[in-house]
């Protein structure tokens, strides 16, 4: 999510050094360091998908599941894996330096999330609407590191139409994120863009139909990143629980698949590179 972008927050930190496998946790347990306030992600009622998907492991790795809460803003790592409060994070960037990656379980992508009766059906950043549309954005910080849609737009000179949206908001309201979808829902803005996973569970729990597309033309803004590949994040080194949950990945994709589906993550495919790999 690392990526210069929110990825929703999924990782915030821009921390640097790497410690060694610490201490092992006790034996049968799984320690999950997550937010307790951040759907559709976690939440410390366990009802986030990266809850379910913690138990999940939990049971198919025969461990009793234990939390340690801690807002994933700047310093999250540090603050939670690097101190040894817990093993795994279960939503990291796909390659996140400051942590053990395990292979990813899902990709996504950013979306345009707008009102029905609009029927506005944007998928391109190049549509000429978004000149005159109100549109709005997450924010992250002051220091450039602002997620792609809102580079995006700064680049083809949309900026006075914009409105943004911290991505950490007020932290004593149920899930700050939500704030930019229930803009839309409101007709305070005319079309939000935002982190898939975000866009796709609150506009399902909208109280006004909305219409969510993904943004189709990312690549033009290289080197800005619309599809991100999300992975699980565990202390460099510990290569056990690394394979362990690879193979948990391998053997369960099709369950995590329906899982995210069932949280409205709209979900991608890899890119297949000019040699008919995957990148």
């Amino acid at each position: 999510m690392r990526l210069r972008s929110d990825c929703t927050a999924v990782v915030l930190a821009c921390l640097v050094g790497i410690v060694s496998p610490a201490t092992a946790a006790p034996n049968g347990e799984l320690r999950v360091c997550a937010d307790p306030n951040n759907l559709p992600f976690s939440n410390s009622a366990e009802a986030g998908f990266e809850n379910k998907l913690a138990a999940m492991i939990a049971e198919s790795l025969g461990r009793s599941l234990s939390y340690t809460w801690w807002a994933q803003r700047r310093g999250f790592i540090r603050n939670t894996l690097k101190a040894d409060k817990c093993d795994l994070v279960i939503g990291v960037p796909s390659g996140y330096d400051l942590v053990e990656t395990t292979k990813p379980y899902y990709r996504s992508t950013y979306v345009f999330v707008s009102r029905q009766d609009e029927h506005l059906d944007l998928s391109s950043l190049l549509d000429p609407r978004l000149h005159r549309l109100v549109i709005g954005v997450h924010l992250v910080g002051d220091d450039g590191n602002n997620p792609p849609p809102a580079q995006a737009l700064g680049q083809l000179g949309i900026v006075d139409n914009v409105r943004g949206y911290s991505i950490y908001g007020d932290y004593r309201q149920a899930d700050p994120p939500a704030r930019l979808i229930e803009a839309v829902e409101r007709g305070e803005i005319d079309v939000a863009a935002a982190w898939g996973p975000l866009g796709g569970y609150f506009a399902e729990h909208s109280k006004v139909p909305l219409t969510v597309t993904p943004i189709q033309d990312g690549a033009r803004f290289t080197p800005q990143q619309f599809q991100f590949a999300i992975a699980m994040g565990l202390r460099k080194g510990d290569h056990a629980l690394r394979d362990r949950l690879n193979a948990f990945i391998d053997e369960h994709r099709s369950e995590i698949a329906a899982l995210l589906r069932s949280y409205g993550v709209p979900l991608v495919d890899e890119p297949v590179t000019a040699s008919g790999g995957h990148e």
